[in-house]
């Protein structure tokens, strides 16, 4: 099981454009059109998979918001941070 990290920890290594709710890394990604963000959030869902850690994801209009967290070790862990990243790569 993986470590939660110090508030200090997350603070630092809080990838740009993400922010923390408790014990979740939260991002909103924002796109030109509805099918954008629908294509993003299947691009991230195989990621997740490909991880083998499962965030939530909501896909509204134009917006899809990500939230990640430990869920076995009860919070944020370097997997979190690590998948935000990947996400924002998708971008």
């Amino acid at each position: 099981m993986s470590q939660t990290l110090s508030d200090e920890e997350v603070e630092a290594q809080l990838p740009d454009d993400w922010h923390r709710e408790g014990d979740e890394i939260v991002r909103t990604y924002e796109f030109d059109v509805y099918l954008d963000g629908v294509g993003f959030a299947a691009g991230a869902g195989g990621v997740a998979q490909d991880a083998f850690h499962h965030p939530e994801i909501t896909i509204s209009w134009r917006e899809v918001e990500v939230r990640l967290t430990t869920h076995d070790a009860g919070g944020i862990t370097e997997q979190d941070i690590d998948l935000a990243e990947r996400f924002d790569d998708l971008r």
